[in-house]
């Protein structure tokens, strides 16, 4: 099996404006995906996933690149501190394409190879974001088509 990336493909009924707020704005993330997000201006933030309790789990995130409506991408799970690059982080990217009414979401996650990990990282590490994306894209569509309906 390959492990240098993860792709998933789905269709939104709501507009490419509606689902890149979707996927890029903090308000919006906590919806379907991380149950805290804090993004500046500048792109640099941290997203927070709960441990059971009031403990959460802290993630660095920063915006790459942001091409409304139609691409955002961003990397991940870099240490606080340091700048975000392919060594040390992931890299997710929508790409986000007008499809009749609504709007054809394309996900790719990658950056598990280039972590320098061994081969058994690499595969955990793999499955355990297959496994979430799993989880989280599926919730994705129907809040934004909700978000749209309210538009």
């Amino acid at each position: 099996m390959e492990l240098g990336s993860i792709e998933r493909e789905i269709r939104i009924e709501a507009s490419p404006e509606v689902v890149f707020d979707v996927v890029s704005s903090p308000e919006h993330l906590k919806a379907w995906w991380p149950d805290e997000a804090e993004l500046s201006p500048d792109g640099h933030g941290r997203i927070g996933f709960g441990k059971g309790g009031d403990e959460i789990d802290w993630e660095q995130f920063t915006v790459v690149d942001a091409m409304p409506p139609r691409h955002f991408s961003f990397r991940w799970t870099h240490p606080a501190g340091e700048q975000a690059v392919p060594g040390n982080s992931y890299l997710v990217v929508f790409e986000l394409e007008p499809a009749g009414t609504g709007t054809v979401l394309k996900m790719t996650e990658t950056g598990f190879r280039e972590r320098g990990w061994a081969e058994a990282k690499v595969a955990a590490e793999h499955a355990d974001h297959v496994t979430g994306w799993d989880h989280f894209l599926p919730r994705l569509a129907p809040y934004a088509e909700k978000v749209g309906a309210g538009r």
